[in-house]
């Protein structure tokens, strides 16, 4: 048996900064970063726009300790930005602000993206969750990113929070999803055979000028282009620091069931990204609502019957990682909704009461920022 990894964890998350009175989004002022800075170092940065914050959590051993480190970083924001009068969400899109009044961050890789993308980058008023898993064998890594693309449609079931777009209910749970893709290189990776595939691949831009390096190649899985880690970048931003916390330990997890087959001289079957994508529409599109395919079993599974079955398959390597709890809370996202059905939910009653379109908006922000503050001290 080979050694294991290490299956370390490290979060990122992107936060929208909004006046809480009024729902409307907020540049962030040099004061409150320079405040968070202060406490946080290189934990927190700016984003692409002046409205988004950016926080990383340190390495972490466990989800306990990764849930520590998070909602720290979260409480810290949240009681800074109050200073300002402002508040943060952690949505994959704001309900209500349009992209073309917000401002770009002044910083050489953002000006240097603006300029490349043009109008398709001053659309990204996007905030995605990234985890990290610590994998130092790079071959170990591309396998385990060939077989977990599997998933990257029922995590974005789970993780969407994207309904709106400027102030229009757009029929999808994850509009961000449509809107990254127009971005290069995103999307399902490819199969690779081995890391020098990975390498040659990524080397042939590289080589072109056409990217800087590996950390343009915006995959919705990918080897992480500054760390030892496999990086799961599909999810939506998470309004709760629960629900985030449940996304990394089913990643985290997972990974691990799958690095346990290979010892047994097992693996998952890997399908085409043409079926997998199939999936990812019905993530996009219906969120938890519609089921995905089951292509062993042949036909379509509701999220409740996928949910049971994920959770027997990693039973084993939870509770190796001490994350039973953690994963368990997959039932509770699959009973009671995702971010998008909450948010819809929260719309449609602020409409029944009488709330106008504006009003009803602002109804669903100040119910992310009341997420954001759940299980934070």
């Amino acid at each position: 048996m080979t050694t294991e990894p290490a299956f370390s964890l490290g979060i990122e998350e992107e936060y929208l900064l909004v006046d809480p009175e009024t729902g409307a989004l907020a540049d962030a002022p040099d004061a409150l970063m320079q405040a968070c800075k202060d406490e946080l170092g290189d934990q927190v940065s700016p984003e692409f726009l002046r409205c988004q914050i950016e926080i990383g959590t340190p390495v972490s051993a466990d989800i306990t300790e990764a849930r520590d480190h998070l909602a720290r970083l979260r409480a810290t924001i949240a009681r800074n930005a109050a200073d300002f009068g402002l508040a943060p969400i952690s949505v994959a899109c704001h309900p209500l602000a349009d992209w073309r009044h917000q401002g770009r961050t002044d910083k050489d890789r953002y000006a240097r993206l603006s300029q490349a993308m043009r109008a398709v980058a001053r659309r990204m008023l996007i905030c995605g969750m990234h985890v990290h898993v610590g994998i130092d064998d790079t071959a170990l890594r591309i396998d385990l990113m060939n077989q977990f693309r599997y998933f990257m449609p029922h995590l974005l079931a789970l993780s969407a929070s994207s309904p709106f777009w400027q102030g229009e209910e757009t029929g999808l749970a994850s509009y961000r999803t449509t809107v990254f893709s127009g971005y290069p290189r995103t999307g399902l990776p490819p199969d690779l055979g081995d890391w020098a595939a990975y390498e040659r691949t990524t080397g042939v831009l590289m080589e072109l000028g056409i990217i800087e390096d590996s950390s343009e190649i915006w995959w919705d899985l990918r080897p992480s282009a500054r760390f030892p880690t496999l990086e799961t970048r599909v999810c939506d931003a998470c309004p709760r620091l629960a629900d985030t916390i449940t996304m990394a330990a089913l990643i985290q997890a997972t990974l691990r069931m799958l690095w346990r087959l290979a010892q047994r001289n097992m693996r998952w079957r890997q399908y085409d990204n043409f079926l997998i994508g199939e999936n990812r529409w019905r993530a996009l599109r219906h969120g938890l609502g519609q089921g995905l395919i089951d292509f062993g079993a042949g036909r379509i599974k509701p999220h409740a019957e996928l949910a049971e079955e994920w959770l027997a398959l990693i039973a084993e390597d939870a509770d190796h990682l001490g994350s039973q709890p953690s994963v368990a809370r997959l039932r509770d996202i699959v009973a009671g909704g995702n971010s998008a059905d909450r948010q819809r939910a929260v719309h449609a009653a602020a409409t029944s009461a009488g709330a106008s379109r504006d009003e009803a908006h602002l109804a669903v922000v100040r119910h992310l920022v009341e997420e954001f503050r759940e299980g934070l001290s």
